[in-house]
C-alpha cells in the first residue's frame, strides 16, 4: 500500500512540475538588426559656451573634421580594448583590423593635419589624444550601450556607402568637454 501511495506522490509531483512548463509558448522574437548607418552617436551634453568667449578658440570645419575624425579613431581604438566576450577576447579585433586596413592612408593624413592644427592652437597631440582615449574609457562603465554604439559604429565605418574618415561619426562627442567647439558665425 506505502509502495502505491508513493507512486501517486510522485506522479501528481511529476504532473505539478509539468504543469508549470510554458509548452506552446513561443520565445519573443529577437530584435531586428539595423543596416548598417551613422545612427549610433551619443551626443555632447554639454552647451557650447557664449560666442564672445569662444572667438579666440574656435574650430573652423577643417579643424572639426580633423578633430572629429582623431576622436573618432581613438574612440574606435578605447572601444577593441573595452569590449571583451567570455573569457576576456575582444569582440571587434576583426572589424578594428578591418577598420585600419580601409583607413590607413585616411588615418595617415589625419596625423599629419592634426599635429599642423594642434600646433596652430597650441595644444600637445600626446595629451589631446590621450585625453580623448581617457575620456572614452571611461564611458565604457557609464553607457549600457558602450560596446553595442562601437559595434553600429564599425559597422557603419566599414560599409561600402563610406569612402572616407569624415563619413564616420565617433561613437561619443567628446569635443565640448575638452573645449573643442565650432566657431560662432561672424
Amino acid at each position: 500500500m506505502i509502495k502505491q501511495v508513493a507512486r501517486a506522490a510522485v506522479l501528481i509531483a511529476c504532473g505539478l512540475a509539468l504543469g508549470g512548463c510554458p509548452f506552446g509558448e513561443q520565445k519573443p522574437p529577437a530584435p531586428v538588426k539595423k543596416p548598417p548607418a551613422p545612427d549610433y552617436q551619443l551626443a555632447a551634453t554639454m552647451p557650447a559656451p557664449a560666442a564672445a568667449q569662444i572667438r579666440a578658440i574656435c574650430f573652423n570645419e577643417a579643424d572639426l573634421g580633423v578633430f572629429r575624425s582623431r576622436m573618432l579613431i581613438q574612440e574606435l581604438q578605447v572601444g577593441t580594448l573595452q569590449c571583451q566576450g567570455a573569457g576576456g577576447a575582444r569582440l571587434f579585433e576583426r572589424q578594428y583590423t578591418d577598420f585600419l586596413n580601409k583607413f590607413s592612408a585616411d588615418m595617415r593624413s589625419n596625423g599629419d593635419q592634426l599635429k599642423t592644427m594642434l600646433g596652430r592652437k597650441r595644444r600637445n597631440v600626446d595629451v589631446t589624444v590621450t585625453e580623448i582615449a581617457n575620456r572614452t574609457a571611461q564611458r565604457a562603465s557609464t553607457d549600457p550601450e558602450f560596446c553595442a554604439r562601437n559595434l553600429r559604429a564599425f559597422e557603419w565605418a566599414l560599409s561600402p556607402q563610406v569612402t572616407s574618415l569624415s563619413q564616420v561619426p565617433a561613437p561619443f562627442d567628446v569635443g565640448p568637454e575638452m573645449n573643442v567647439h565650432p566657431c560662432p558665425p561672424p
